[in-house]
């Protein structure tokens, strides 16, 4: 879909939500026409079974405000048509942290997981506080294509079937006979041209073109021109399905894999998620719940020291082994060294002093509960995002039947730290 640049960004957290028009009772305002688009979108994917979108944005109404957009448990950006910017950060507890450093964090956390095409980037590099996500995921894909115009472009052999002046490769006799009757000075033929202008460098071109237009920032919009030039001799893609259904997959083109992945995002109009929407240009939306299990599982690979094995997502048990294996059991993260086994789960909450139990879920300790009784495990700990709502840095639940379920706290803004101190008491 054509992308219109603009330079309106709307930013919110998890759970805050929109109103239609002016703001009000402190949700942010949308333009009346944003708010519908955005509406629609809404509406469109919730009657679908195979969309997640009743939990990304959730509708409702409020007396006195109106009708109130939600965001929910995804965080990432929307992209209208118009050019229009939605943000969704996620909440990282701490009262000096500023957005610069929300999308720092964020996008760390991005890296670790599995289908992302940045891994190797470096966040450090990038204008968090100038730049909405939109632009730092296209700064980005412009890296990954600045990288490879200076390794050259790949050339490759492709058939060619034209009309031409000059006899060359192999005459196609009912074509030539259809357009040269008359004109027997040209010869209908097929040949094989080496040039640039194969599949892989048409989908590039294709994104350059389709970001210059949905860029709002001259950084960006400078490096998409400067890029431009060096696909003189390559076509903008006629038919961006078939392109990609043509991309070879060898050894030779492994360097053009990342900026490909990025191709897809922004011509397929959305990745990591499936959603439908006219209004929609682009949507790269993560479900909040899975990138801090990544990040903290991909944070203890990296601390934990010799001697000790980590299993992440174990499937060894189920809660019923009879007559067959029946719910599933799969904790996040299982330590096992020494004789000792230790079982951890992630959950994305802020949890409060205000809240009863903290706010933690019921269903969380009768997951934990049976984790201990399956595993026979030393140690069963819920880990849980920093919040400043809470007084006590860890607490322990116990029960008379020897279960004990300890809750400790990850801090995004230090999470090295609280990992590798969390580590250390556990083993």
């Amino acid at each position: 879909m054509p992308m219109r640049s603009c330079d309106k960004t709307y930013t919110i957290t998890e759970y805050g939500g929109f109103t239609r028009g002016a703001a009000l009772h402190g949700y942010q305002g949308l333009p009346e026409k944003t708010f519908d688009a955005l509406e629609a979108f809404i509406l469109a994917n919730s009657t679908d079974s195979d969309t997640e979108a009743v939990e990304l944005l959730s509708l409702s109404a409020r007396r006195g405000v109106g009708k109130i957009i939600t965001a929910r448990n995804y965080v990432g950006l929307i992209t209208m048509a118009d050019g229009t910017v939605i943000e969704i950060l996620p909440k990282i507890a701490g009262g000096d942290t500023t957005v610069g450093d929300t999308k720092r964090i964020f996008l760390e956390m991005l890296k670790t997981l599995k289908d992302v095409t940045f891994k190797d980037f470096n966040v450090s590099q990038l204008h968090t506080e100038r730049l909405n996500l939109l632009e730092i995921f296209i700064k980005m894909f412009l890296d990954e294509v600045s990288i490879l115009t200076k390794q050259g472009l790949k050339a490759a052999y492709t058939p060619v079937e034209e009309n031409e002046r000059f006899y060359k490769g192999k005459l196609l006799a009912s074509q030539n006979i259809k357009h040269n009757l008359v004109s027997h000075e040209r010869f209908f033929v097929r040949y094989d041209d080496f040039s640039i202008n194969r599949p892989e460098n048409r989908l590039i071109k294709s994104t350059l073109g389709f970001l210059l237009k949905a860029t709002g920032d001259v950084g960006n919009r400078r490096t998409v021109a400067r890029l431009l030039s060096f696909f003189d001799g390559v076509n903008y893609s006629k038919s961006v399905g078939s392109d990609f259904s043509k991309c070879f997959v060898d050894r030779s083109m492994t360097h053009y894999d990342k900026a490909l992945s990025w191709c897809r995002v922004f011509l397929s109009g959305n990745s990591f998620t499936a959603f439908a929407g006219s209004e929609i240009a682009l949507a790269l939306l993560f479900p909040m719940e899975k990138v801090f299990e990544s990040f903290v599982a991909a944070k203890f690979r990296r601390h934990i020291g010799d001697g000790i094995n980590l299993r992440t997502q174990d499937a060894r048990y189920s809660l019923f082994d009879s007559p067959t294996r029946a719910f599933a059991l799969r904790p996040d993260l299982v330590l096992e060294f020494g004789g000792k086994t230790i079982v951890m789960d992630t959950k994305w909450k802020l949890l409060s002093d205000n809240a009863r139990n903290h706010g933690i879920s019921q269903s969380d300790m009768y997951q934990m509960y049976a984790y201990s009784k399956k595993y026979d495990s030393d140690c069963i700990v819920l880990l849980y995002p920093h919040s400043d709502n809470v007084s006590i840095s860890e607490f322990r639940y116990a029960s008379d039947d020897n279960v004990n379920v300890d809750v400790s706290f990850i801090d995004l803004r230090n999470s090295d730290s609280s990992i590798a101190n969390l580590i250390a008491k556990v083993c």
